[in-house]
């Protein structure tokens, strides 16, 4: 039987959410990712690309070199939400699919020929993500996982392009050897160095040759080059594990700013776990001093999703945790061992008030977003990672909407 792989990938997805949340940002320059001076790329429009920006670069440099590009910070429950409907969609069109990230996935159809035809049945699938999600997605299918994601690449963007059987080296050969999955900037230096630029040149050469030169990556590298590596798909499995970091613009020791952090981060968790209907058991919490060296601590309780007893233990943690009083560059909040679940009431310790004011406050976040609702103490917190829900600890009790 020959074998179908399909490869999807959401364009420029980051770009594609705010867009289609906010219509006046279509077809002009927009750059996401964190905006002070330390922030990098996470990803950029196609418009902002003939300046030579691309994702993980410096957003300090990329605004000097598009200084007419919008800049937005991101919102990591909005983009979570689409990558969410795009995978249900998927899942239920397709029998065995892989989720390679948030916004990239992969699907075997082989077999589907009898019935639909796999390039038929991946186009239908790809206007059916269109429509349903409002996003523009584009898709490569061959033999094998490595020629689709190369397709697909040449694909974009919102486009397809299907490999025939036995065309797999004929349609890699043209191309730039970057566009091979694992060749890095220094893969790429060392192969420009001995006068490889295009994949045919790689495909020429005899595969001793590459291993010499590269090692067992060189062997990867000539049979990608030559379509012939078919790692398999990975069946999709729900995560089980959250976390958020954030990266200060300036490193600080400021505690009082640092547990505000903690506090934001773990309450976001928590909500995050009630919304998925989880809970979690294993939490920690991870510190990176301003000389690099990161250092983390972990605990195993009982599990849980609620706010008053996640809290307390990653400030406790964090409290153990942070011994050398130095300057702290990053700090982040990881809850692991994930189940499905609902929190269940502590007859000894636990409130119906306290659970009531969960739900109200869930219901609030539901409807109008993860910022949405926080303490009314915190309320001038500045922002927090990729969450703004800064919380000082004291019982749930005193909250504050905030205008929309």
């Amino acid at each position: 039987m020959n074998k179908h792989i399909l490869h999807l990938d959401l364009d420029t997805f980051f770009v594609s959410c705010e867009r289609l949340i906010d219509s006046r940002l279509q077809k002009k320059p927009l750059l996401v990712g964190g905006t002070g001076d330390r922030g990098v790329v996470a990803a950029c429009s196609y418009e902002t690309r003939a300046f030579g920006i691309h994702s993980g670069m410096s957003m300090k440099i990329a605004r000097k070199l598009c200084p007419e590009a919008a800049v937005i910070r991101g919102n990591t429950g909005i983009y979570s939400k689409y990558s969410n409907i795009v995978t249900e969609i998927i899942s239920d069109k397709v029998p065995v699919f892989e989720k390679a990230s948030i916004d990239e996935f992969y699907a075997d159809l082989s077999g589907m020929d009898a019935f639909f035809g796999s390039y038929k049945y991946a186009s239908e699938l790809r206007q059916k993500i269109i429509k349903e999600s409002g996003l523009p997605i584009s898709f490569g299918l061959s033999q094998n996982k490595i020629v689709s994601k190369v397709a697909t690449g040449e694909a974009k963007p919102n486009n397809q392009l299907l490999i025939n059987k036995g065309f797999e080296k004929d349609f890699l050969a043209p191309l730039s050897i970057k566009k091979i999955p694992s060749v890095g900037e220094k893969t790429y230096q060392v192969l420009r160095n001995l006068g490889v630029d295009k994949v045919k040149v790689i495909q020429e050469m005899p595969l001793e040759m590459m291993i010499s030169v590269l090692g067992k990556n060189g062997k990867t590298i000539w049979k990608r080059a030559n379509g012939l590596d078919n790692p398999p798909i990975i069946t999709y499995h729900e995560r089980k594990s959250l976390s958020t970091e954030r990266t200060y613009n300036k490193d600080t020791i400021d505690v009082k700013k640092l547990k505000e952090t903690i506090f934001a981060m773990a309450e976001n968790l928590a909500y995050q776990l009630r919304k998925g209907n989880k809970l979690a058991s294993v939490f920690s919490v991870k510190i990176r001093y301003s000389d690099f060296n990161t250092y983390s601590k972990q605990i195993k309780i009982p599990y849980t999703s609620a706010d008053h007893i996640i809290i307390p233990t990653v400030l406790d943690l964090f409290q153990k945790l942070y011994q050398r009083r130095l300057l702290i560059r990053l700090i982040g909040v990881k809850v692991s061992d994930i189940v499905n679940g609902n929190y269940q009431i502590n007859l000894f310790d636990d409130t119906q008030q306290m659970l009531n004011l969960y739900n109200a406050m869930d219901t609030v976040r539901d409807k109008y977003g993860e910022l949405s609702i926080m303490r009314a103490s915190a309320m001038g917190a500045k922002t927090i990672g990729r969450f703004n829900n800064p919380f000082n600890g004291e019982p749930p009790l005193v909250l504050a909407h905030r205008k929309q």
